[in-house]
């Protein structure tokens, strides 16, 4: 069902971009980025599955999605969060003029690029191999919540599609066991405790 939830979770995406208003893009989005740049490190995740199913591994390094965060979390404490940031304000002016066309057209090749393939083994962040489907949950995730993140910070409302919110909490339930506090996720899930200040899985 990865493909399905992950043109599922494109679609809405490419839906809230539109209905955002002209005098927000400029405004503030997340952290260090403005709302173009959010949208833009968003859209990348249109943008890796186009470029990463013409790629091809010679192994397979990453089991799965919650195996992939553990990996990114790890790499990305390592590359450094700055060249997060600027991928996603280089991918903001990407954009253009009309973001919600770009968009558009972003989610139409992704899809079709996905209809050329079958499950095929790609090369991910630092050329570490992974089967396409184990690669699309973390698509799906990534629109979900910054998706959230673009409705917070526009007032635009976001509905996100059942689907893709039970394949994305899952996904970060996972993630959660995986680094060592699943524990702590099912305590906060059950009201028992609350979660630690500024906890996160990613």
């Amino acid at each position: 069902m990865s493909r399905e939830t992950f043109a599922s979770a494109a679609t809405a995406f490419a839906a809230l971009v539109h209905d955002i208003p002209a005098s927000k893009w400029d405004g503030p989005g997340l952290g260090e980025w403005d709302l173009r740049s959010l949208v833009g490190h968003t859209s990348r995740s249109l943008i890796t599955v186009s470029t990463y199913v013409r790629t091809t591994a010679e192994r397979e390094d990453l089991a799965g999605p919650a195996e992939y965060y553990v990996y990114a979390r790890a790499f990305a404490s390592e590359a450094g969060a700055q060249a997060v940031t600027e991928r996603g304000r280089q991918a903001g002016r990407d954009l253009g003029s009309d973001p919600a066309a770009t968009v558009d057209h972003l989610v139409v090749r992704a899809l079709d690029d996905l209809d050329a393939v079958d499950d095929p083994l790609i090369a991910v962040i630092g050329g570490l191999g992974i089967r396409l489907s184990a690669y699309l949950p973390t698509r799906t995730f990534e629109m979900a919540v910054h998706g959230l993140d673009i409705a917070r910070a526009t007032g635009v409302d976001f509905a996100v599609p059942e689907e893709v919110l039970v394949e994305t909490a899952v996904l970060a339930t996972r993630v959660g066991v995986a680094l060592g506090q699943g524990a702590t996720v099912l305590s906060a899930l059950t009201g028992r405790t609350a979660l630690p200040t500024a906890f996160s899985v990613v």
